[in-house]
């Protein structure tokens, strides 16, 4: 087995994804967040290589928001308190929904 890992994004994409996080959230008051965080991941992905296996993320923006929108009200109601566990569900989550390809690549 190959045991070389690598990434091969850049440091503009990850700018731009940075950028667009904090657009997305303050103009929608975070509605947004989900498919910046979705795009992220699967960018983070497409560009990690690990043992010579690609990384694959499945996640989608529309498939987070309804869990995020009720993370979101419960850190709201929660005085940021849940915030903890908020991290905690999206790390889950994005874990969940990233795995590695069939086959090594060459």
């Amino acid at each position: 087995m190959d045991n070389r890992s690598e990434f091969t994004g850049s440091a503009l994409r990850y700018l731009f994804y940075w950028l667009l996080g904090c657009l997305a959230f303050s103009f929608t008051f975070g509605l947004a967040f989900p498919w910046v965080y979705a795009a992220f991941h699967r960018w983070l992905a497409d560009n990690t290589r690990i043992d010579g296996r690609q990384l694959v993320f499945e996640g989608t923006g529309s498939g987070l928001f309804w869990p995020y929108l009720l993370w979101l009200v419960l850190t709201f109601v929660t005085f940021g308190i849940y915030s903890f566990w908020l991290f905690k569900n999206l790390t889950a989550w994005r874990v969940r929904r990233t795995h590695f390809t069939e086959a090594p690549l060459r």
